[in-house]
């Protein structure tokens, strides 16, 4: 359930009201405006009496039962879109933000050259994995920790925020030193453990849709991370594996407007995954910006021939000004939407 506190309710009031609510056995988890706050409620218990018992407190508003699973990543829980702040960019918010840079960091020249050509064209993240999940164990694995150095290099030089794929809990508080976002793989879309880790690591969480998963097991997996403390989850559709095999996978297009449905959370496109092929990146980054989504991530390397990996769908930096440029008109087009809908 979602109880909501009257304007300017004071601290006493909202401890009443927590301690009530953890008297019945639930967990509370608040979200503390300078005017008001709400508070979600999550567990087992006796939800009639729990429900009764706080309607009848007088500092609260309101109180509503959420039938969804997921109940912190609802729009039932929190109806706005939440805005996450990462290096002065708001995703989220009415800036369409673009995130770019090559699958791998594979060597200081490469990643410097692929960090000023994206910044150049408008990006404001940069991607680029240090620590690479393989389906081959004879694939390159990534270049660790002197990959993420190399990163937080190319920081330096161009000002792009860093983003950057996790995979094991344990790794989590090295990757936060280094990155701005932490990614989050299709492959450990449900690696429990580390969503819980990713809870406490106070950065903002890039989820990837996992390789055969749901829209609810997704929201469900960013439940993980926002119920163990992080609110700031972005969710990513990259395409989903199907019996087709045109693209390397098959892109979930509606996904995007049925997520904004249902969650409050940022989602973003990555049609590079989703196509496997850089001559259909372009259209699907079109349909990305027509549909809703809050922003895209793209591959791009400064020589996709040589790429390490992913070198078929990537764009190199002629390539990618290019799609910036195409979809300047459509992006100009959804942020005035996007502040006419705010208003």
């Amino acid at each position: 359930m979602i109880i909501s506190m009257k304007l300017h309710s004071s601290r006493e009031q909202i401890d009443a009201v927590r301690n009530t609510v953890e008297h019945f056995g639930y967990k509370v988890h608040s979200i503390e405006g300078e005017e008001r706050v709400v508070i979600g409620v999550v567990g087992v218990g006796d939800v009639t009496a729990c429900l009764e018992s706080v309607e009848a407190m007088p500092q609260v508003e309101k109180v509503v039962r959420i039938s969804a699973p997921y109940k912190f990543v609802s729009k039932e829980f929190r109806p706005s879109k939440t805005r996450i702040r990462v290096n002065g960019t708001e995703i989220g918010g009415d800036e369409f933000v673009v995130m770019a840079g090559p699958c791998s960091v594979e060597s200081e020249q490469q990643i410097l050259a692929a960090a000023e050509g994206v910044a150049k064209a408008g990006a404001k993240l940069l991607r680029g994995g240090a620590f690479k999940p393989r389906t081959s164990p004879y694939d390159f694995q990534g270049m660790e920790e002197e990959g993420l150095k190399l990163l937080q290099k190319a920081k330096k030089l161009t000002g792009l925020a860093i983003i950057t794929e996790v995979m094991t809990d344990r790794d989590v508080p090295l990757i936060a030193d280094y990155a701005d976002v932490l990614q989050v793989g299709a492959r450990n879309m449900q690696n429990f453990m580390l969503l819980k880790a990713l809870g406490k690591c106070g950065r903002p969480v890039l989820l990837k849709r996992g390789l055969s998963s749901t829209v609810k097991e997704l929201l469900m997996s960013a439940e993980y991370i926002v119920a163990h403390g992080n609110p700031d989850v972005i969710l990513c559709e990259r395409g989903i594996r199907t019996f087709e095999t045109v693209t390397r996978n098959t892109c979930d297009i509606a996904a995007i407007p049925a997520l904004n449905e249902l969650t409050h959370l940022p989602v973003i496109l990555d049609p590079s995954h989703a196509t496997g092929k850089r001559s259909l990146v372009p259209a699907l980054s079109r349909a990305g910006v027509a549909i809703g989504a809050d922003g895209l991530i793209v591959e791009v390397h400064p020589i996709p021939e040589r790429a390490i990996s992913d070198g078929a769908q990537s764009l190199d930096l002629a390539q990618f000004a290019a799609l910036m440029r195409d979809l300047a008109p459509y992006i100009r087009l959804w942020e005035s939407s996007r502040a006419i809908l705010r208003l």
